[in-house]
């Protein structure tokens, strides 16, 4: 197995924009909550109550959406697939196990909750049968299926409940040349013969303290130090402060975060 996957080679592609759930103008509309000032720099972007959390305290993982208390259905920044998805079509909340070879990835423990909205007049409702798929890499920066690697450990998918909820069991990802810590992930709602209707894809960040304690332990502290942080990861600056995450926990139990996401396509 490549311990090294060179993925930093698929860059030229990373910096684009693939896709808005809503625009932000018109989720606040439907929310009746106004629409000044809304728009960033002709991106659609949702905007945080507060600055990016440096991890370990309480809360949702991306907060609430916008200034005086918007709610986190509102919108998230699309962000770039990267070469590395494989539809493995694997329904699963524990992703830790490699199912050909039957390993389990060493690494601290990440419980990552999804909670998928749409949103509507005055409300965010949630949204129940969305495909929620989810891939990363493992502790020394390795995804399986993809470059010569085996197995089909750390990738998953479910569909989320009658509260809009998914929730996986996975490890807190290492690194790789090229990119900043992150996690992969992609939205289909389905409809009643199991077909996808529409499709979001984008990543999500980690908190620069929190990865700091954790890659200094075994197994992450065998690969050494990171080479790009998120201020100098190119897809972090599209709007990847909207996509951090808020953990709670800590390197010795184990991590859990909660992102929220309105999706009003399909």
């Amino acid at each position: 197995m490549n311990p090294h996957p060179q993925n930093h080679h698929d860059e030229d592609n990373d910096d684009e924009m693939i896709g808005t759930l809503l625009s932000r103008r018109a989720a606040l509309r439907l929310l009746g909550l106004g629409g000044a000032g809304l728009a960033v720099g002709g991106s659609v972007l949702a905007q945080r109550r507060g600055p990016p959390p440096a991890g370990g305290s309480g809360g949702t993982s991306a907060g609430a959406s916008g200034g005086a208390g918007l709610p986190g259905c509102v919108v998230r920044p699309a962000m770039t697939e990267g070469p590395y998805f494989v539809d493995e079509r694997l329904r699963r909340s524990d992703i830790r196990r490699d199912t050909r070879g039957g390993a389990v990835s060493a690494g601290v423990p990440l419980t990552l909750e999804f909670v998928t909205s749409r949103v509507a007049a005055n409300a965010c409702q949630p949204r129940s049968n969305v495909l929620v798929d989810v891939w990363q890499c493992d502790a020394l920066g390795v995804y399986s299926d993809v470059e010569g690697n085996s197995g089909d450990f750390l990738r998953g998918a479910q569909v989320t409940d009658a509260r809009g909820r998914a929730t996986f069991t996975t490890v807190y990802p290492g690194w790789y040349p090229g990119r900043a810590v992150h996690i992969h992930f992609k939205l289909q709602p389905l409809n009643t013969s199991g077909q996808a209707t529409g499709e979001f894809t984008s990543q999500l960040f980690f908190p620069e303290a929190v990865t700091d304690r954790v890659h200094a332990r075994a197994p992450y502290n065998r690969k050494g130090r990171r080479n790009v942080l998120n201020a100098n990861d190119g897809i972090y600056r599209n709007g990847g402060n909207q996509l951090l995450l808020n953990l709670t926990g800590s390197p010795e139990q184990g991590y859990r975060a909660t992102f929220d996401v309105g999706l009003n396509i399909g």
